[in-house]
């Protein structure tokens, strides 16, 4: 297979242009734990920059094998003073934030960040600001997502600093919120009554290719202020897309209906509910479709050169995006970023639990099974392999859960072996990991209250004990209700849970040492 982790960084063109005084220059990257962020990363470390990361939760930068040569500031961007502390001594700053939720004021909350990183970055001086913006048509009614991310990129550019926006269509990779979509809604229709945006012309672009042009930014000429289109060499109907897709995957064409009656947030729900891609993620991608998005000018022609064998067609990018999951080696995915709207502070500890209503589940059973062998099931959990517990009620809280808008359980997980902190696991997401003992989940469903799963080995006499503890801090009325509702079938799905949990684990033990003495 063609190499999937191009660009690297070291290509002579990429490579960081050393300072005046010969030091590596600094390069700042806001948002370096999400989808693009992660992948630049490793990226300008290999180019030769030295780089610095802001992020709210310096547990998640531990988890990516970057983690441990970067320097890090705790903050976000809306933090005067840490951003201000983050901006010092930089030469590049990489403002790859923007909201995807549907929250009224986001707007604002954009404007304010970007307001307050380019105050930040003129006080210290930085020589340059790469923004990634989003590809749009000119004088045309934008979506209030893509209409605020033009406004984040014009903040920038009237900044003192000199900035490069690059803006980009739809992002072709192994994870990526817009291969998801179209992956999933090809492969479960066989025929898609779909809104008339499916007509328009969109030219998508490599991911591969984004951070190639992400990483040669950091050396167009300094007076350089402005925005540029970046896109693929294809420009192809969001249908053709699908049925694109579908050649490199093996399947039937797919027959595709216009529906004039299919609004944006109509339409982000049909997405919710037959893809993994929750509302609040599938709606700001919806909007962005309603206009044609193709390359006006290619002016990014004269400050980066393309890659040396050229722009990766869109089959190529979904050739090898399929590659990456097939071979479960996703470097970033967008499963990383938090759900908007779900409250992300950490269970607080037991003593802190005084004064207030608190409902728990919990369980415990011992198993001859080693501590190992039980953390193996244990961090292999959801996903593909499942819960351990009833399906059909699983399965249907999941769609209760797609139907008021949330995530569902079809988010599944990015490695279908490991975890670690800050990954999305189905309607959970990884609050705590201490491998080989602790998983403690944090629930992204939508309930009224705040929901957590502990799931913890022990080494015990007999082999190991594993214990789970369910906590739901109930939000009002609701909440109780929510809890009582449910309690009856917590013997079924948490019981059972345990208990399959531990089976399984013996299960598994047994087969490897009749394995091993099978002459």
């Amino acid at each position: 297979m063609e190499d999937l982790t191009a660009p690297t960084g070291r290509e002579p063109e990429l490579t960081a242009a050393p300072r005046a005084d010969g030091d590596a220059p600094r390069a700042l990257v806001l948002g370096a734990t999400g989808y693009i962020g992660g992948r630049l990363v490793p990226r300008l470390l290999a180019a030769g920059y030295r780089v610095r990361v802001l992020v709210r939760n310096p547990e998640r930068v531990a988890t990516f094998g970057w983690g441990d040569a970067v320097e890090v500031v705790t903050g976000d961007a809306t933090d005067a003073d840490a951003v201000g502390t983050a901006s010092d001594d930089v030469d590049v700053l990489y403002y790859l934030i923007h909201s995807m939720g549907a929250g009224r004021d986001f707007e604002a909350a954009d404007r304010a960040a970007a307001g307050n990183v380019a105050r930040a970055a003129e006080a210290a001086h930085v020589g340059r600001i790469i923004y990634l913006g989003g590809l749009h048509p000119e004088d045309a009614d934008l979506s209030p997502h893509l209409r605020s991310r033009v406004e984040v990129g014009e903040v920038f550019l009237r900044s003192e600093v000199p900035t490069l926006v690059l803006q980009a269509g739809v992002v072709i990779g192994s994870g990526s919120a817009s291969f998801e979509m179209i992956r999933h809604l090809t492969d479960v229709l066989p025929y898609m009554p779909a809104p008339r945006w499916v007509r328009n012309r969109i030219q998508p672009i490599a991911v591969r290719d984004v951070l190639h042009y992400l990483l040669g930014a950091a050396r167009v000429p300094a007076e350089t202020n402005r925005a540029v289109d970046v896109g693929g060499p294809d420009v192809l109907r969001y249908g053709q897309m699908m049925n694109g897709y579908a050649v490199v995957a093996g399947l039937r064409q797919r027959a595709i209906a216009s529906l004039p009656v299919l609004t944006p947030r109509l339409a982000s729900h049909w997405v919710n509910l037959v893809t993994p891609i929750p509302a609040a993620v599938a709606r700001p991608l919806v909007e962005s479709l309603q206009n044609e998005c193709v390359v006006k000018e290619h002016a990014i022609d004269d400050l980066v050169p393309q890659p040396a064998d050229g722009l990766m067609p869109y089959l190529s990018a979904v050739r090898l995006a399929l590659g990456r999951e097939q071979e479960d080696t996703i470097e970033t995915s967008w499963r990383d970023a938090e759900v908007l709207g779900v409250p992300s502070d950490p269970l607080p500890s037991d003593p802190e639990w005084a004064g207030e209503i608190v409902f728990t589940d919990e369980r415990s059973v011992t198993t001859t099974a080693s501590p190992e062998a039980l953390w193996s099931v244990v961090e292999g959990i959801g996903g593909e392999n499942g819960w351990y517990s009833s399906p059909v009620l699983w399965a249907v809280r999941g769609w209760m859960d797609r139907l008021v808008g949330g995530i569902g359980l079809a988010r599944g997980r990015r490695s279908r072996a490991r975890l670690t902190v800050g990954d999305a696991l189905d309607f959970w997401r990884v609050e705590e990991l201490d491998r080989g003992r602790l998983l403690r989940l944090r629930a992204e469903m939508k309930v009224p209250g705040l929901a957590w799963l502990e799931l913890r080995v022990e080494p015990d006499a007999e082999g190991s004990r594993y214990e789970q503890r369910a906590v739901f801090f109930p939000r009002g009325l609701a909440g109780r209700l929510y809890w009582f509702a449910v309690l009856p079938f917590h013997g079924f799905i948490f019981r059972g849970m345990a208990e399959r949990i531990t089976a399984t684990a013996e299960a598994e033990v047994e087969a490897t040492a009749a394995a091993g003495a099978t002459p």
